[in-house]
């Protein structure tokens, strides 16, 4: 935003950072958390603590400080959040993610080299798994944890000398002890489950194929009694919905009787998709997009889909007594101008869910994308240079007010300013 817009909306902007930072015990607190709000919503290349001060015309300590060394509890805060986008937003699901934050050098809380899927490679970067509340129009980042790598858990080294040098590493970033290596998922299950815990509605929950691959993952969202609508790659294994465990004949000696199997191996999800044939796929639209045509005029979002009840084949899954494995609804996408399926969905939703339903939910994850787009091109999100895991989380969570910020404004750009 311009200045001009700033000083226009800075009446708004008071009154929904007063809300957003009304934990915060002291008053210079909250009056800095805004002025550091505005600092990241004014025009500018660069949304670190010095340029944004230099904008602001105030001394950057003073931002530093609020962000790096004050007392004030960001979770408390991103719990106002998710409540403000509960209410604002009526989000359709929760969006599951991770992105990269590159970084020159080796000091930064949890970097690594290591691969990120939104930098496309392997590079000196944080990853911050975050949790969005999504519908098909706007969204918010209610949520975040910074992956901790295994070179950063001093308890996962076995060279004694190794595990002192990194012990020395997260001293100086401020890595609190209970922050250890775990998987990405399972930082987006305790997510979740902070969501539950802060009273945010029970939502499906949609992810890209780095989570829906992962049996344990989705194990582990409906154990928690939420539905899920999650990408898979299509070599991943099932048997067809109709198959049948069979249970091989005693063959008279002693011991216990054969365990129920399926006769017949696994197929890939490609191969489940491609035997219906393209017969078995309809037109569904799931959005309005931009692009309006004279055949399309309504710029509507369309592709071909099918549906199908699998049974993913996987070791960690259960499976019942007699040796079945549980059913779940694959959602397929082959569009006319591919030679064969493009895109694949698992869902436990259930077997009568509506396909339109399904495909909105599957495609509802573009939100992410814009997310991230404005959380950093717009916003800084990956311009913060401290070093410490206090300061990270301290920033994110801001940047994330700041884009609900947008969002509100967007919502109701002609709303009254505050008296």
């Amino acid at each position: 935003m311009t200045p001009d817009q700033i000083a226009e909306l800075r009446p708004r902007l008071g009154e929904f950072a007063a809300d957003m930072l009304g934990c915060l015990a002291r008053s210079d607190q909250r009056a800095t958390g805004e002025l550091y709000l505005r600092g990241l919503l004014t025009d500018g290349r660069r949304k670190s603590m010095q340029p944004m001060a230099e904008r602001l015309g105030v001394d950057h300590q003073r931002l530093q400080q609020f962000v790096t060394s004050s007392t004030w509890d960001f979770t408390a805060v991103r719990r106002r959040l998710s409540s403000w986008a509960a209410q604002a937003i009526g989000p359709r699901a929760y969006v599951i993610d991770d992105t990269g934050f590159p970084k020159d050098g080796p000091a930064s809380a949890c970097v690594a080299w290591q691969y990120s899927g939104t930098l496309g490679k392997t590079a000196n970067c944080q990853i911050g798994v975050s949790v969005h509340a999504v519908n098909d129009t706007c969204s918010a980042a209610v949520d975040w944890r910074l992956f901790c790598p295994e070179s950063w858990d001093d308890k996962a080294c076995d060279d004694p000398e190794q595990a002192e040098k990194v012990r020395r590493k997260r001293a100086e970033s401020k890595v609190p002890d209970d922050v250890r290596h775990i998987e990405k998922w399972r930082l987006a299950l305790d997510m979740l489950d902070e969501q539950t815990e802060w009273g945010s509605p029970r939502l499906p929950v949609v992810a890209d194929a780095g989570y829906g691959d992962c049996t344990r993952f989705r194990l582990g969202v409906e154990e928690r009694g939420l539905d899920y609508v999650v990408a898979l790659k299509a070599g991943t294994s099932a048997h067809p919905g109709e198959a049948e465990p069979v249970r091989p004949p005693r063959n008279g000696g002693p011991g216990r009787r054969p365990k129920p199997h399926y006769p017949k191996p696994a197929s890939s999800l490609r191969e489940i998709a491609m035997a219906a044939g393209r017969d078995a796929y309809q037109e569904v639209a799931w959005r309005q997009g931009t692009r309006k045509t004279k055949g399309n005029p309504s710029a509507a979002m369309t592709s071909k889909f099918a549906v199908f009840v699998v049974r993913p084949a996987n070791r960690d899954i259960p499976r019942a007594d007699d040796g079945t494995l549980p059913a779940k609804l694959l959602l397929v996408e082959w569009p006319d101008e591919a030679n064969e399926p493009t895109d694949y969905w698992l869902s436990n939703l259930p077997a009568d869910t509506p396909i339109d339903q399904l495909v909105d939910l599957a495609k509802i994850r573009w939100r992410i994308e814009h997310d991230y787009r404005e959380l950093k091109t717009g916003l800084g999100l990956d311009h913060f240079e401290g070093r410490s895991w206090t300061g990270w989380n301290r920033h994110v969570t801001l940047v994330a007010i700041a884009q609900a910020f947008c969002t509100m404004v967007r919502l109701d750009p002609k709303q009254d300013a505050p008296a």
